[in-house]
């Protein structure tokens, strides 16, 4: 069976497995303060070009989109993103049960124009009876979204004035950062995102960790008591440096950023192979998440070998499906999905 259904498949990757192995006999402080997350939070600085910001290290990304929004918003706050986003479709309500609302505008190739933001936040400062209502108090995008799409430098920066001009701050969830910042079509940097945005984070979980996220306040501008805030949420490790090892691995000699550009590149090959036998992509995603439309008669065929998710119907006789590469991709497993599609192709035809 090959695996292309997530990025977070696999375990960690190996360099981090030994560093864990090499760590596991110091005896330190606890809750974050050691001295690998110290040191982790000091790289992670000094790659986003803001030696100021805070930093935070979670554990998951769901786990920290509730916990960022729910820290920066007034009670009777919601928070805005594009329809497809993943606190509007995958999260099950995990920002609705800390009491704000999610409101979603449509989405353009999964992400939020920067011109119907504008649009939504005028007119409802200009309601007649927006008192009565849940008021938009940040905007939220994914960088890559989660069709695999990327935002330009422009179109960041339009968003970002937008939140700027409306006096709401954006949050960038960064689950898949690595992929966005890596693809060949971005020309966003790390310290560009970090001075674009008022929050984000780095994803370790589907970057090669066994899990970890870490947030970024880049101008030192945490909610207050938001260390108090994450305790309360469950969401503190006594044993902060389960994190601390592995962003501190992560960030020694770029390993974060070269883990993604080999699934960057794994995932072209798979591209390449995947258009060679006749599936159309679904949309042009330059980073490691790759969607294609395949026939409803030949997924169950390949599910019998392959491993992918169906993401919803395209019309009556074809579904989106998503392949997703990651570290551990090899070019052996892709030569073998080559393989698998040439024979179930061709048993098809008889």
């Amino acid at each position: 069976m090959l695996y292309f259904d997530t990025d977070y498949n696999n375990g960690l990757h190996p360099y981090l497995l030994q560093r864990l192995a090499e760590t596991n006999g110091q005896r330190t402080l606890g809750y974050g303060f050691d001295e690998f997350s110290v040191s982790a939070k000091q790289k992670i600085c000094k790659a986003c070009g803001c030696p100021d910001a805070d930093v935070f290290l979670l554990v998951g990304g769901t786990q920290t989109n509730s916990i960022v929004i729910s820290a920066m918003l007034h009670a009777v706050e919601g928070v805005v993103c594009a329809d497809t986003g993943h606190i509007n479709v995958h999260e099950a309500g995990a920002v609705e049960m800390t009491g704000h609302k999610v409101m979603a505008l449509p989405n353009h190739d999964g992400k939020l124009d920067a011109g119907e933001l504008e649009s939504f936040l005028t007119n409802f400062a200009e309601y007649p009876t927006a008192t009565h209502c849940v008021r938009p108090g940040m905007a939220y995008i994914s960088f890559p979204t989660e069709q695999g799409t990327l935002y330009s430098a422009e179109e960041l920066d339009r968003i970002y004035q937008v939140c700027q001009r409306h006096s709401i701050p954006l949050f960038v969830d960064g689950a898949r950062l690595g992929y966005a910042l890596t693809s060949e079509k971005s020309d966003v940097s790390l310290p560009f995102l970090a001075h674009h945005c008022d929050v984000f984070y780095i994803g370790g979980t589907k970057v090669g960790a066994i899990c970890g996220e870490a947030v970024v306040f880049p101008k030192g501008n945490a909610p207050r008591y938001f260390f108090s805030i994450v305790k309360q949420h469950g969401a503190l490790l006594a044993k902060g440096r389960l994190a601390g090892v592995q962003f501190d691995a992560l960030f020694t000699d770029d390993l974060y950023f070269r883990i993604a550009t080999h699934a960057n590149k794994q995932a072209a090959q798979l591209r390449d192979i995947m258009t060679k036998h006749g599936f159309i992509p679904f949309n042009d995603s330059p980073t490691n998440q790759q969607f294609f439309v395949i026939p409803n008669e030949m997924i169950s065929r390949l599910q019998q070998y392959v491993m992918f998710e169906t993401w919803g119907a395209y019309d009556e006789t074809n579904t989106t499906c998503r392949f997703v590469t990651s570290w551990a991709t090899t070019d052996e497993e892709l030569s073998a999905l080559s393989s698998i599609l040439h024979s179930c192709l061709n048993n098809l035809e008889k």
